[in-house]
């Protein structure tokens, strides 16, 4: 029940974040919301019937699932290198003026 109301603070705050209109905060919105598809990724594989990954046994139905694990893997590295894409967006559109403001 934690996990699910974490899951849907992050959500709302990332959400709250996206709709301002600086693009910092954009950013900022986007790393939280990927915070929270890690953790609906990681819920996915039942963190309260499994134990750690790696237990003394090697029975299916004790071991924790390792496909969550290696989606969030690839979610974390995903969501830093789009991260860091929109940040240098930002610090390279930043100076850009339209043809409005010129005239």
């Amino acid at each position: 029940m934690i996990l699910a109301l974490t899951i849907g603070v992050l959500t709302a705050g990332a959400l709250y974040l996206m709709l301002d209109g600086t693009f910092l905060r954009v950013v900022l919105g986007f790393v939280v919301l990927s915070h929270a598809a890690n953790l609906l990724l990681f819920a996915a594989g039942g963190t309260d019937r499994r134990a750690e990954p790696l237990g003394s046994s090697l029975d299916p139905a004790t071991v924790a699932d390792a496909l969550p694990q290696a989606f969030v893997l690839t979610a974390i590295v995903i969501a830093f290198s789009i991260t860091v894409y929109m940040l240098v967006l930002s610090v390279a559109g930043g100076e850009s003026q339209t043809d409005e403001e010129t005239s």
